[in-house]
């Protein structure tokens, strides 16, 4: 949740010469896990794209409603925001190419290290969490809308340090970067990078898109949702956002638990020695359904993840449908790479493009029989918006 206190944000920009943007006084939950961004204003010579402040923190602030609502409450967001920062170079002089594994990180680092310089004198890089870079330029000035810098476009398989080089202060655990193009769930994907952060030399939160097919599709004019092979529209995490000038779509339970977002005892654990058995699965979207989720453990790093998506809230609502969404998880990989990915969707209706169709319902396809392990997934009946699903050995 976001907490903007005009009292806060004043004293800061008093002491360290921020920007002064009016916010309400938003209550922070008691419980609340609070991280804080520090949003660095990138401007460049010559540069003549006009974005106001308003629409910044705008953008900010429907960010931080996102996260309160698919954390259930339990993560906040605040973010500070410097005034705009002069850039010594113009913004082509650091543009990108749209394909992730055709990005000169050489530029990344320079973006990165010109931004943090710039504001190396009046702001303090150790009361913050991690640092978010918005350009005042739009996609087509900078070659890509947004991306995660670290852990992301410049590698997560070791520690990398940025550091100001003239008060030597360090930028802690990493920086998103975002063109004003940005849509709230790519401001949030890319987020979602930084506050998973890596573990064993992996990314938490990764990608869930084709990065090889973003190669060949790397923005939406040019076909990228011919990436969108394992989750479809169903997470942003994999598509950044369903339509342009509707919010995003929630994320997915196996996002939720990767964030650590999904409360442990609202997840059903599923005994394979006590099999057949039946729950009733709420809709993800409803924090106060009893089981959010059904977890199903094969192998020590391979399961079955079983939610259900239903038009409720302000997010799921946005859904290109709903009903009961099968995944194929493997913590045993990191990227979506070489065909392979961490969680995939089971498609239930394959011959609908996109995963558009990839909800199992009681209406149309109401069962699934894995041919590898033999289990049966059966949507007995729908209560409401729950669903009673059974569980078994086909």
């Amino acid at each position: 949740m976001a907490v903007f206190t005009r009292r806060r944000f004043l004293a800061g920009a008093l002491a360290l010469g921020m920007a002064r943007f009016p916010f309400p006084l938003i209550a922070e939950p008691a419980d609340c896990h609070t991280r804080r961004g520090l949003v660095l204003l990138a401007d460049f010579p010559g540069g003549s794209h006009a974005v106001t402040e308003d629409f910044v923190t705008e953008r900010f602030r429907k960010v931080s409603t996102y996260i309160r609502e698919m954390s259930y409450g339990k993560a906040c967001a605040e973010f500070d925001f410097t005034n705009w920062l002069l850039l010594p170079d113009p913004v082509s002089s650091y543009s990108i190419s749209p394909a992730n594994l055709k990005v000169d990180k050489s530029r990344v680092f320079r973006l990165v290290q010109d931004a943090i310089d710039a504001a190396d004198d009046g702001y303090a890089f150790s009361r913050y969490d991690y640092v978010v870079i918005f350009m005042r330029a739009s996609m087509q000035d900078y070659g890509m809308v947004g991306l995660c810098g670290y852990p992301g476009m410049l590698g997560w398989s070791r520690e990398l340090v940025f550091k100001t080089k003239r008060r030597g202060q360090i930028v802690p655990n990493g920086v998103a970067i975002f063109t004003s193009n940005a849509h709230v769930g790519t401001l949030f994907h890319d987020i979602a990078h930084v506050w998973g952060g890596v573990v064993n030399g992996k990314r938490v939160v990764p990608c869930l898109y084709d990065h090889d097919l973003q190669e060949r599709y790397p923005t939406r004019q040019t076909g990228f949702e011919q990436t969108l092979i394992n989750m479809g529209y169903w997470d942003p995490m994999s598509c950044h956002l369903y339509q342009p000038n509707i919010p995003p779509p929630g994320i997915s339970s196996w996002t939720r638990l990767r964030l650590g977002w999904l409360p442990l005892e609202k997840i059903w654990e599923v005994d394979l020695s006590s099999l057949p058995a039946e729950i009733l699965l709420g809709p993800l979207e409803d924090g106060k359904s009893k089981i959010l989720a059904i977890r199903i453990r094969l192998t020590a790093t391979r399961y079955f993840l079983v939610e259900n998506r239903q038009p409720v809230g302000l997010y799921d609502s946005v859904l290109p449908g709903h009903g009961v969404l099968i995944m194929k998880a493997d913590d045993g990989i990191a990227e979506c790479r070489n065909g392979e990915a961490p969680v995939r969707l089971v498609d239930a209706n394959p011959d609908v493009r996109t995963l558009l169709g990839a909800a199992f319902d009681l209406q149309g396809k109401s069962r699934y029989v894995d041919p590898e392990s033999g289990l049966e997934i059966r949507l007995i009946e729908k209560i409401r918006n729950s669903y009673r699903i059974k569980i078994s050995q086909a």
